[in-house]
């Protein structure tokens, strides 16, 4: 296996962990200096749209290994996240089929500060996912406002979310 397959493998069982949710974690923490345990996901990771589902998740860049990291062209940082969107048509067969789409996303923090996200695409076979990063703080919940429109498609579909990032 190539080193890009084998970052390829990792970067893929990451983002399937991702969508899959995350579970409670262990027992309580007994440093104080830890950091806080993962909140189970209580928000949808996904939105249907017509024969779309449009699969989203946002996590710290430290959650990649710096293989995939490097592979993929995601600057890792205790201080940065990244959103992954990824577009399927449902109406083939389950899972459905990855579709290019143009895909634009706005995100502010509970101040009102702007955050800048520029998505771009990212192709490995026949799986597409567009992949934005940005700054983040500790604590901090950042609003997320996501535009979709699936190849084929006239009007984007308009989602919102909201995701708090912890950093050491």
């Amino acid at each position: 296996m190539t080193s890009s397959n084998a970052a390829l493998g990792g970067f893929v069982a990451l983002i399937a962990a991702t969508l899959a949710g995350c579970g409670p974690g262990p027992g309580p923490a007994t440093d104080a200096r830890a950091v806080p345990r993962a909140q189970e996901i209580n928000r949808a990771t996904y939105e249907t749209f017509g024969d779309h589902v449009v699969h989203f998740n946002a996590q710290s860049t430290t959650m990649l290994t710096p293989e995939v990291a490097r592979a993929f062209g995601i600057r890792r940082g205790e201080k940065r996240a990244m959103l992954n969107i990824s577009v399927l048509r449902q109406a083939d067969p389950p899972p459905g089929t990855p579709v290019s789409a143009e895909v634009a996303v706005q995100a502010s923090n509970l101040l009102g500060q702007q955050k800048g996200v520029k998505v771009r695409e990212l192709r490995e076979g026949e799986a597409i996912y567009y992949i934005g990063e940005l700054g983040i703080a500790n604590e901090e919940i950042v609003s997320f406002t996501v535009s979709v429109r699936p190849e084929g498609v006239d009007q984007p579909y308009e989602f919102k979310f909201r995701q708090q990032f912890y950093t050491n």
